[in-house]
């Protein structure tokens, strides 16, 4: 199984390849085999000095740069080969061939590389049908001289109707609910009833909107904390009962009250800060 080294410049033994041959300025169809192959064998030395692992893809090159240097060395061999008619290969025809194969995949992931650094800030946009837009031609507004008059007096008709309108009529805002009345109006209840009655919670509300629930069930929790009322409930969702407390509700203020309120949430604040 062989093992991918990444080397600081180089990947792999054919990239190591080229760019000695690209140092030396040689042409890839005439490698000077002997130069090429010390190159190779010294820098893989280097490397081992540095303890770096070599793969088996690069001592499998470096055998067959020795082999090509070592044929290349020797003399002709049969006479059939060394007849006039007789071509011999060089010995160095699959090393070239198999370089400039590299070379077209290392230019080809490169300019991938560079189309994809291109395309990584490009968004696309599924295309729409817009011919719903485009068959139908414009259409222009014709109107008479008659016709602009009766637009443009409806149009004056309706503006001065709004304004008397506005005039004649105003918009009432309700007056938002505050602690201390809803406070003052439960003291008042109770104060109205008999010290040892209980009242449901649903008694206590003005109204069934969430607003004034939410506010009244706020003014009874603080009733109850400062011992003004007790609350009473039986089961999960069940009725809520509200009685008098152990202070009396004829001394309740809720201006104090809720002032007191403010204060000892401000003192929670600053404790947990």
């Amino acid at each position: 199984m062989s093992y991918k080294v990444s080397l600081p410049v180089f990947e792999g033994p054919f990239d190591l390849l080229v760019y000695l041959i690209e140092s030396a300025e040689m042409s890839i169809y005439d490698i000077r085999i002997s130069e090429i192959t010390e190159q190779y064998l010294a820098y893989l030395k280097q490397m081992r000095d540095w303890n770096i692992e070599l793969s088996s893809e690069f001592m499998v090159l470096a055998a067959e740069l020795l082999r090509i240097k070592s044929g290349m060395l020797l003399p002709g061999g049969s006479k059939e080969e060394r007849s006039p008619g007789v071509v011999k290969e060089d010995p160095r025809g699959d090393l070239v061939r198999q370089l400039l194969e590299y070379k077209r995949c290392r230019a080809a992931g490169k300019a991938l590389q560079e189309r994809e650094c291109a395309m990584e800030d490009v968004f696309t946009k599924p295309q729409e049908d817009i011919s719903v837009y485009t068959s139908h031609p414009d259409e222009f507004l014709r109107l008479g001289t008659q016709e602009f008059i009766h637009t443009f007096s409806t149009f004056l008709h309706r503006k001065k109707r709004l304004e008397d309108t506005r005039k004649r009529y105003t918009t009432m805002r309700r007056e938002k609910e505050t602690m201390r009345s809803r406070m003052a109006m439960i003291r008042d209840i109770f104060l109205k009833t008999d010290s040892g009655d209980v009242l449901d919670f649903r008694q206590l509300l003005p109204s069934r909107s969430r607003i004034d629930a939410i506010v009244s069930f706020l003014a009874v929790l603080q009733m109850v904390r400062s011992q003004y009322l007790d609350v009473t409930q039986y089961g999960i969702y069940g009725t809520i009962e509200v009685s008098a407390g152990s202070r009396p509700l004829d001394g309740f203020s809720p201006e104090q009250e809720a002032d007191e309120a403010e204060e000892t949430e401000d003192a929670e604040e600053e404790a947990l800060a």
